[in-house]
């Protein structure tokens, strides 16, 4: 039988009977509460959808999913600030159809010279937490703009300043508040308005909130914007706009010099790769942790028969739960950025550790995480965020995760340049064994040194069918997303889901310490006791990511915005 993740059929089999006997994927079915976009030619799908039509666009004008991915990436920076960004960093993955290539991409935030292991600690030896969260020390020298700019000259087909001119245009011309970004705004206005700038570019001039609806002039971002679509990167890492980000990490303590600027170089890394049930994933290798545990939990779980426990079910879940665990235990102990730290990802990603952690799994009892530990010998080796995908006619796809951290980063704008900047610095380990804001603990591996790329969850995904490109996704969500993006990936490839019915499905979170399950509303309550009963313990439930995904079909493509967070589409071609 076809697998439903290919499509969403036009007609009950029972109504249409030759559905049941043509070799045609039908397209939409009307027995499926959820349906993703359909369009003929190319599909993007973001948190923000202004940002989205900004990609499609370039789809229509002839561009390929590059040219669209640039050209979604700049207009977040305008239309979503809390995480699109210029002042952050991130990672792409590209897949490109023709040559059968992948190119991931790591544009990550990198530690300023003067940056050192004991940065945040103060006399006691303690973690400062402001310092390490809501300073300028926090801030990594910005990747955005030169991985961007990277991408669409290496393997784009437009000019840049057709790709970046949406996004000016919507600065300079003002856009309507939407009512997400308005509460979010009121939410975190106390923090925005504790610097001049942050409070002029977010806020009125009086200080009272925009309203939903109320016309948003970015004036300054687009000054910015028109400098980078002049002289490329090149404006923003020697101009005058790395003079304006200088001015204020001077101004403000901050650490990072117009010689960081100048030295900052997006890198082009060799993906991590994996098979599950004769699909191959694609994704993004460390300093993204992502890649690697997204394949090594499939390795794991891959040993199992889950369509027979069924989607969500009580034995299942304890399944991921218990899988999830001990990825994240590793975690703590080998990831890191791999031009300091010698990363064992083939150990970790080997089919064979796999069974050796599905050996220790009790299917019937929980496994405390006090009781779990990295593993021990490894075989040697031969916040917030935002996500967006897209794929164009000729199969060609793109999965795009970038930040500022935290939502709006550290909360300080650069005077007279118009964007935030990150606070990336905290996804170091300040100190080994000490949480980070998402609770993350980390040692060695990760700790602070001068020129370095902090460890992010971030988990751009490609999956390829028959070699061929299929489906494309990613999250948002701090060290959630590694579990969000698993999910999804199981949803489509295990349980026949469209990728719209995926992405809605309640999901749950465990990431070792805390020893805690975070679920989602809609795992049944029976479902939690009998999990209980065999010794999970449960924190408060939560919204956990907001994938965005496209996938290719017979004819057609698809897309599917996470209806978690408001204001995202699809936009197709």
């Amino acid at each position: 039988m076809v697998r439903l993740a290919l499509f969403i059929v036009v007609a009950l089999a029972w109504i249409v009977p030759a559905f049941a006997q043509s070799e045609q994927a039908p397209i939409i079915r009307y027995d499926a509460r959820f349906n993703p976009v359909i369009a003929p030619n190319g599909m993007v799908a973001a948190q923000e959808r202004r940002a989205a039509a900004a990609g499609a666009e370039m789809l229509a004008a002839g561009g390929n999913a590059v040219d669209a991915a640039v050209a979604t990436g700049f207009a977040l920076a305008v239309t979503l600030p809390q995480a699109g960004n210029l002042g952050g960093g991130g990672f792409m993955l590209i897949h490109l159809a023709e040559e059968n290539r992948t190119i991931a991409i790591d544009y990550r935030e990198m530690a300023p010279a003067a940056a050192h292991r004991d940065l945040f600690l103060d006399a006691a030896g303690n973690v400062d937490r402001n310092l390490a969260r809501f300073s300028l020390l926090s801030t990594g020298v910005p990747g955005t703009v030169a991985g961007l700019v990277h991408a669409l000259e290496n393997y784009g087909t437009m000019e840049l300043e057709d790709v970046i001119q949406p996004a000016i245009d919507m600065a300079e011309d003002g856009i309507a508040m939407s009512y997400p970004i308005a509460q979010s705004l009121s939410q975190r206005g106390e923090r925005l308005q504790r610097h001049p700038a942050s409070a002029r570019y977010f806020f009125k001039e009086d200080g009272s909130a925009y309203a939903g609806g109320d016309l948003w002039v970015q004036e300054d971002l687009a000054w910015t914007l028109k400098r980078i679509r002049r002289k490329g990167a090149e404006a923003f890492y020697r101009g005058r706009v790395a003079e304006r980000i200088v001015a204020e990490m001077e101004a403000g303590g901050g650490l990072i010099t117009m010689a960081d600027l100048a030295a900052y170089r997006p890198v082009e890394r060799e993906a991590v790769r994996g098979r599950y049930d004769g699909y191959e994933i694609i994704a993004m290798p460390p300093p993204s942790s992502g890649g690697v545990h997204v394949i090594q939990m499939l390795n794991v779980l891959e040993g199992y028969d889950l369509r027979r426990l069924g989607h969500n079910s009580a034995a299942y879940l304890h399944l991921l739960v218990e899988t999830m665990k001990r990825a994240y235990a590793d975690r703590s102990e080998y990831l890191g950025d791999p031009d300091f730290y010698p990363v064992p990802v083939a150990a970790l990603t080997d089919k064979g550790y796999a069974a050796e952690i599905r050996s220790a799994i009790d299917p019937g009892q929980a496994t405390p995480s006090a009781e779990i530990a990295p593993a021990k010998d490894l075989r040697a080796e031969a916040p917030n965020t935002t996500h967006y995908s897209v794929v164009d006619a000729a199969g060609n796809m793109v999965s795009n995760t970038y930040t500022l951290n935290f939502s709006y980063g550290n909360g300080i704008a650069v005077t007279g340049a118009g964007f935030l900047l990150n606070n990336e610095m905290d996804d170091f380990s300040a100190k080994p064994g000490v949480p980070n804001a998402f609770g993350l603990v980390g040692g060695e591996a990760n700790a602070i040194e001068a020129g370095k790329r902090p460890l992010s969850s971030m988990t751009p995904v490609i999956v390829l069918k028959d070699g061929r490109p299929w489906m494309a996704t990613g999250s948002p969500g701090g060290s959630t997303i590694i579990n969000a993006v698993l999910q999804m990936l199981l949803n489509v490839m295990e349980f026949d889901m469209n990728i719209a019915a995926a992405t809605a499905a309640p999901r749950l979170h465990h990431q070792w310490l805390p020893d805690r399950v975070f679920i989602e509303p809609g795992i049944s309550p029976d479902t939690v006791a009998a999990l209980v009963a065999i010794g999970h313990q449960f924190g408060r439930p939560r919204i956990l990511g907001a994938t965005q995904t496209v996938m290719a079909g017979p004819g057609v493509v698809y897309g599917a915005t996470d209806p978690r967070r408001a204001g995202g589409g699809a936009e197709g071609y």
